[in-house]
Formats: structure tokens, C-alpha cells, sequence
């Protein structure tokens, strides 16, 4: 069930704390991996009153991701998997943090035929955040490797720090950035990923997805976990405008429920 913990290895935690990822297998059963298809291929096509659809077919982003963002204020079912204890606990535990707050869902399609890479990016400098620690599930429902759009991750570089966003439609080079020249992207590691196994990473980890050269879209989920605790940064953001928090308040309430 998923309101029911595991336990992650001493070593995968140990392996999350040095590189900054980590990849965690079999997360999701097989059963409740064609319940979690079956949700996410529903919230996708639906149009929800709470969720956001970042693009449209045939945006510029839309050809780097399909995406929608927070579908569990929408649907049920997704609401199921994105509320799990099962994942927020694994990241309570890689972190260390005394609880985890979730800040928002992806659910993640790239599209097939005319699919870009998305670019070389750290999450964290997207978030309204004043602490760091923000870090994500990501869960493949299909397998996926470099020819469908699997992740890499450099290790150790959640150790850079106050990078600027990439915009992931117009990139730049986040290795040309003052701070991260001494980063050396062919340490990157590609990490394939069979259906229903994921990764944790950092906000802060440099990451990259393949483009998806295959027929059919690439699925997968993530999910924005932040330490109990976290403060709001006053920077815009489509999950906390129109939320009346001030600068400096704990990120919480409904709309960013403790979940382990």
C-alpha cells in the first residue's frame, strides 16, 4: 500500500549525500504502476480547473516537455500516488530531514517525432525558497533510456550554488555559468531506468533528459518534495501566486501538505 514506508539502503543514502542523486528500483509495484498509467494518462487529457498545462502542442516548450502541473488537485487517482507516504518518506530519508512538505507534482510527457532534449538545468533556482534541500522523485512509467529520454546527472553538483535559471526552451550553457566552470560535464552519469524504479535529486544537481526518438510518448511522474520548515522566498511562482504568503512565512497548508 502506498501509505506504507521502505526502507532505502545506508548505502543509497550515503551515495545521495555525496553525488547529489540517487536511483531507487521497483518503487512502484506492477499493479499499482497500470493504475498510476491509467491516472496520468487521464489527468493529461483532461482540462482541470487546478492543475496547469505549461504549453501547447506545437509551443516551443511544449516540443521539450508535455507538462502539467499539479494534476493531484485535479484528479483523484494521481492524488493517491502524489500524497504517498511511500515516496516522501524514502526522501525524508536521503535527506535527513525531520519531515517533507510536498510543493508540487510534474506530470511529464515527452513527446515523440519532433521531441527535444531537455537542457542541462538545476531545479532549485526555480523555486520560491529561501533554504535549500527541495528535491524530487522522478518515476519512470515506461522504461527508459538514452533513445527515449532517460536523465543524467553530474555528481556533486548540488555543490554550486546561485547559478540562474536555464530557460529550458532557449537554453544556456549552465557549464559556461561563472561558478560552475570547474564542473565537468563528461562525468555525467546516464541512468536508464526500467518501469516503475525512479531517482531522487537534489534541487540543486545539474540534470539532463534525452529527446524521445521513439514512436510512442515517454510517461513519467515527479515529484517536488521541501523540509518541513522551508520559507517562502517572495519570488514568483505559479504554485504560490495568488497563495497571500509573505516573504520570510513557512511554505504550508493545504496546498503543501506534510507527508512524512
Amino acid at each position: 500500500m502506498l501509505d506504507q514506508t521502505i526502507a532505502v539502503t545506508d548505502e543509497q543514502i550515503a551515495y545521495y549525500r555525496e553525488n547529489g542523486f540517487v536511483q531507487v528500483d521497483n518503487m512502484v509495484k506492477p499493479d499499482e504502476l497500470a493504475e498510476l498509467r491509467e491516472a496520468l494518462d487521464e489527468a493529461m487529457g483532461a482540462s482541470g480547473r487546478n492543475s496547469v498545462q505549461t504549453d501547447k502542442s506545437g509551443g516551443v516548450y511544449f516540443n521539450v516537455l508535455n507538462q502539467r502541473v499539479n494534476v493531484w488537485r485535479d484528479h483523484g487517482g494521481m492524488a493517491r500516488f502524489v500524497l504517498s507516504r511511500r515516496f516522501a518518506d524514502a526522501a525524508r530519508q536521503l535527506t535527513g530531514s525531520s519531515g517533507m512538505r510536498l510543493f508540487h507534482d510534474h506530470a511529464l510527457f515527452k513527446m515523440p517525432g519532433d521531441s527535444k532534449p531537455t537542457p542541462w538545468h538545476q531545479d532549485a533556482p526555480y523555486w520560491p525558497m529561501n533554504e535549500s534541500g527541495g528535491m524530487s522523485i522522478w518515476i519512470a512509467l515506461d522504461d527508459v533510456d538514452e533513445n527515449n529520454g532517460c536523465m543524467m546527472f553530474v555528481p556533486k553538483s548540488q555543490r554550486i550554488k546561485n547559478l540562474r535559471n536555464v530557460d529550458l526552451a532557449k537554453p544556456h550553457d549552465i557549464f559556461a555559468d561563472e561558478g560552475a566552470k570547474d564542473v565537468d560535464r563528461n562525468t555525467a552519469v546516464v541512468v536508464p531506468l526500467k518501469a516503475g524504479s525512479c531517482t531522487f535529486h537534489d534541487g540543486m544537481t545539474f540534470h539532463y533528459a534525452h529527446a524521445n526518438h521513439t514512436d510512442r510518448p515517454r510517461r513519467a511522474l515527479a515529484i517536488i518534495y521541501m523540509p518541513d520548515g522551508t520559507t517562502y522566498s517572495g519570488k514568483k511562482h505559479v504554485c504560490t501566486d495568488g497563495q497571500d504568503f509573505k516573504a520570510g512565512e513557512p511554505l504550508g497548508g493545504g496546498s503543501f501538505p506534510k507527508l512524512a
